[in-house]
């Protein structure tokens, strides 16, 4: 029973392992070649200057590249749920001397970004694991500035096509059409979509999708 028992937390740690490579430092260059961020940027034009928020940011992969585009003149709110990735990533802007970066501790439900604020909001592979995406949702739209944006990335994997939202987000996926419609029900206007934005780490089975929604000047 001990060496059965030991065998399963060594299984476990290692599908914690394989679940957040494409999030160690080790792999970024390697997801530079999938993950299509100059067309993302495109997506929301995102320029100089603009005040901008990474939610889900873990050591900060997207982070980094947003502080690079936005310079100095703009800034990078970096967010997420875990004290220790933050504090990593804290080390590395302070080694890379990188000023335009403000990380935040958020809650599941509440990104606590400042309102009204925010010209673009990432939420790349996060929004499958908000539970309570209504409230999330009302923050985010608090946060933006009017005719601000905001981008989904999910990927849905082919073994759950057609299944239940509850089973899609117990399984680290998501369809658009369940996305779309949360984000239409909470006032955002849907302003583009991309069912074929490439494979999730160059694997067919995992394909990923873009939705890109602003609030409007009245909301």
């Amino acid at each position: 029973m001990r060496k059965f028992n030991k065998f399963i937390h060594l299984l476990i740690a290692f599908s914690v392992q394989v679940l957040c490579a494409q999030y160690n430092r080790a792999d970024w260059k390697e997801r530079d070649s999938w993950m299509h961020l100059e067309e993302l940027f495109t997506y929301v034009d995102l320029s100089d200057g603009d005040v901008v928020a990474d939610i889900g940011c873990h050591e900060g992969y997207l982070t980094f590249h947003l502080s690079k585009r936005v310079g100095d003149r703009g800034k990078v709110y970096a967010v997420d749920v875990r004290r220790d990735r933050l504090e990593r990533l804290t080390e590395s802007l302070t080694d890379k001397n990188i000023r335009n970066v403000e990380t935040v501790l958020g809650d599941y439900d509440n990104p606590k970004l400042p309102r009204n604020t925010l010209d673009v909001i990432f939420l790349i592979d996060t929004y499958h694991e908000i539970d309570d995406y209504k409230e999330m949702l009302y923050h985010i739209k608090n946060a933006l500035k009017p005719n601000g944006k905001l981008l989904v990335l999910e990927k849905l994997k082919t073994q759950h096509l057609g299944k239940s939202r509850l089973a899609q987000a117990n399984g680290h996926t998501l369809s658009i059409s369940y996305v779309e419609k949360e984000l239409k029900d909470a006032g955002f206007k849907i302003e583009s979509r991309n069912t074929s934005f490439g494979t999730w780490n160059h694997e067919p089975e995992k394909q990923m999708w873009v939705l890109t929604a602003t609030v409007g000047p009245n909301d």
